[in-house]
């Protein structure tokens, strides 16, 4: 993957694992914060991503990771979803597996501010999600 355009965040997920389909709307909300600063990497086949695009709001591109899950396995995944911080150099600077606010929402801030904008929130106890959901 090219990182050469500056910091992106990484959302690995598998469109039937019921945590990824919670954490989507949420993933969603970096695009909407930080345009072009996200992509997912689903482990699924390419229609099978965009079906759960529309079904659960990701908002952005995914591109497919399939078996034998090559780029899985280069950034370790253990469990999706995972997201990842890296840096425009490929160097990995955050690492969120499962769905954990804290986490997002530090990805959140961290990216906003290697990008000079102010922070988004991307969950909050208000939205209903769970504070933690191991995937």
């Amino acid at each position: 993957m090219d990182f050469g355009g500056g910091p992106t965040a990484l959302f690995f997920y598998k469109v039937t694992c019921p945590v990824c389909q919670m954490a989507a709307p949420a993933a969603g909300k970096f695009e909407q914060a930080y345009p072009g600063r996200i992509v997912g990497v689903g482990q699924d086949p390419e229609e099978k991503l965009s079906e759960f695009d529309r079904q659960f709001g990701l908002g952005f591109g995914s591109v497919p990771d399939l078996p034998p899950y090559g780029v899985s396995e280069a950034y370790g995944i253990i469990s999706v979803p995972t997201l990842f911080l890296v840096g425009s150099e490929g160097t990995l600077l955050e690492s969120v597996p499962s769905w954990d606010r804290d986490g997002y929402n530090s990805v959140s801030e961290r990216l906003a501010k290697l990008l000079g904008v102010d922070p988004a929130p991307i969950s909050e106890p208000s939205d209903g999600l769970p504070a933690f959901r191991p995937g």
